[in-house]
């Protein structure tokens, strides 16, 4: 072992000493007290899902500058603790947590603009990617293993699965899920328990807590910090990153450098997830030219499949009023089938006007009263959920810049359903819903005489989307499918490897600049994708942590 690994080593377990517990106030601060240009060994835009674990792992030896446009989320009640989930994605304050807008599908949807991103306004669902997805994307199956339980010491859990998630786990095995996997991370056909990000008494964990891993002396995170473009040294034979305009809060404007010191290759990374970074590629000049020519943006590179061969996962979902009180639960089982559709459960009060008002419709088709159990004055009812998701998906859509401000979303077409396999993963879903609706263990929470074409015009008799309600709806799943269509914000692509990234996720065709999110996903890894975004953070920073000791021991 040379001296310098020594020192490496001693330096880490030392650094270990002092590492830091949230909120993290010697190293996280409003971007409003940052200088006006400052100098770093890698500038992370992205404090979400992939950019924490990242940043974390960069700061065992090199210098950090996290940018995050949104705030801390340990402030703010809705994010850590299960019962604010509903809350926090109905807030639509400027700012709010989850960025609300609408695809052109006329779908609802959510962006995480909080420190831990995405992580930190999902369903808290934590399950690992198959062996086969790793296999494709390329990665070293053993520095995967170790990023994951990298990842599990911090945010994962086992939840206390209680009445209606024991059904629906119960119901699914009735319906011919099978085999029954036990409490699992791994991905495999069947049904099984996965992991959460929220422990035993609600709380959630997001990847903001493996900040927590940090080396406080190594990293600056700057909060309410919007990055504006990255700068760019352009000559005829190569295009380099060198830097970062971002805005604070009271839109002060700042600089931030990369060091590039003799022999040493400092980096810009994009971890502002699958809308945030191609739509910052394209502020910043790269991306299709026509578009960028459009909104007056010079043309740094013309990157045609920038914003392109985007993906969200359809999500439809069945709600049943319950006869009784039910757990207030998000996703804990998950039914894998073998034909690429995955039903999840979730269950509590639900406080919606119209969801209260039709449930009371149909009690009265099946001649029962919930008055004594449901105040109609007040909007809360006790229903259970069954949702599923297709995997992939096949069908493709893109993003087109709506102006130049990049606070703002751009223009996002998904195209639910295009692809007719998407379309008949769905029926087959829906179909295994149905027997799980009709088993023994679910059915003894329904009304009685309930059916389940009275719960499909339940679901579409509900504003879960802004599409239009076709009349054949209610007799036929197809129509079903595309009417009610909502997402479960897996969205995913717009810097699909081998058209933006190579395979070390560098953008091609220019130095000292990689993606490192979501959005170089062709396909959603296992039935949630937080566990793989954020073992993608700490699996690249050792990477390039890697990269950088070579350097270091040449420069030597």
């Amino acid at each position: 072992m040379t001296l310098l690994s020594i020192c490496f080593i001693f330096f880490l377990l030392l650094a270990s000493c002092f590492a830091e517990k949230a909120p993290f106030t010697s190293f996280v601060k409003d971007a409003v007290s940052a200088p006006q240009a400052g100098t770093y060994d890698y500038i992370i835009v992205g404090g979400g899902t992939a950019g924490c674990a990242l940043a974390a792992t960069l700061s065992e030896s090199a210098t950090v500058l996290l940018l995050e446009r949104g705030g801390l989320p340990y402030d703010n009640p809705n994010v850590t603790h299960i019962s604010g989930f509903q809350a926090s994605l109905d807030d639509t304050s400027p700012n709010s947590a989850a960025q609300q807008f609408v695809s052109t599908d006329g779908v609802y949807n959510h962006r995480g603009r909080v420190l831990g991103g995405s992580s930190a306004i999902n369903a808290g669902f934590y399950t690992r990617a198959s062996s086969d997805y790793v296999e494709s994307a390329g990665w070293d199956p053993h520095l995967v293993e170790e990023s994951y339980r990298w990842v599990e010491k911090k945010v994962a859990f086992w939840p206390a699965v209680r009445q209606w998630q024991a059904a629906v786990r119960d119901g699914l095995l009735a319906a011919g899920v099978l085999p029954y996997r036990g409490s699992s991370l791994e991905h495999f056909p069947g049904t099984k328990i996965g992991a959460s990000t929220f422990d035993r008494t609600g709380r959630r964990h997001t990847a903001a807590d493996l900040l927590e891993y940090a080396v406080p002396a190594r990293i600056i995170v700057y909060l309410h910090a919007t990055a504006e473009q990255i700068i760019f040294q352009t000559s005829p034979e190569r295009v380099k990153a060198y830097g970062v305009y971002f805005r604070d809060s009271r839109g002060g404007r700042h600089v931030a450098y990369l060091n590039n010191g003799p022999g040493l290759k400092s980096e810009v990374i994009l971890s502002a997830g699958a809308i945030g970074s191609p739509h910052l590629l394209m502020l910043s000049g790269i991306g299709p030219s026509n578009q960028l020519l459009g909104h007056n943006i010079k043309v740094v590179l013309d990157k045609p499949m920038v914003g392109q061969l985007m993906s969200d996962n359809p999500m439809n979902a069945i709600m049943v009023p319950s006869t009784r009180p039910i757990e207030v639960s998000l996703i804990e089982v998950v039914g894998i089938t073998d034909f690429g559709s995955y039903i999840e459960a979730a269950s509590g009060l639900y406080h919606y006007g119209p969801v209260d008002t039709l449930a009371q419709s149909l009690a009265q088709l099946v001649n029962q009263s919930i008055s004594e159990r449901v105040d109609i004055l007040s909007p809360q009812l006790s229903a259970g959920v069954i949702l599923e998701k297709i995997m992939g998906p096949y069908s493709k859509g893109f993003m087109e810049l709506q102006n130049t401000d990049p606070s703002d979303t751009p223009v996002i077409t998904f195209n639910y359903f295009q692809d007719q396999r998407d379309l008949d993963r769905c029926v087959r879903g829906m179909e295994i819903i149905r027997a799980v609706v009709q088993s023994r263990p679910v059915s003894s929470f329904k009304y009685p005489f309930t059916s389940f074409e009275s719960l499909m015009s339940l679901m579409l008799g509900l504003p879960i989307n802004e599409r239009r309600r076709d009349l054949t709806a209610r007799l036929s799943m197809e129509q079903f499918c595309m009417d009610t269509v909502m997402t479960i914000w897996h969205y995913h692509g717009g810097c699909l490897m081998n058209h933006v990234v190579d395979r070390d996720y560098r953008v091609i065709g220019v130095d000292s600049l990689r993606v490192v999110d979501g959005s170089t996903f062709e396909s959603s890894p296992g039935t949630n994708p937080q566990a793989t975004v954020m073992m993608l953070g700490r699996y690249m920073g050792k990477k390039i942590l890697q990269e950088r000791e070579i350097q270091l021991q040449r420069k030597g």
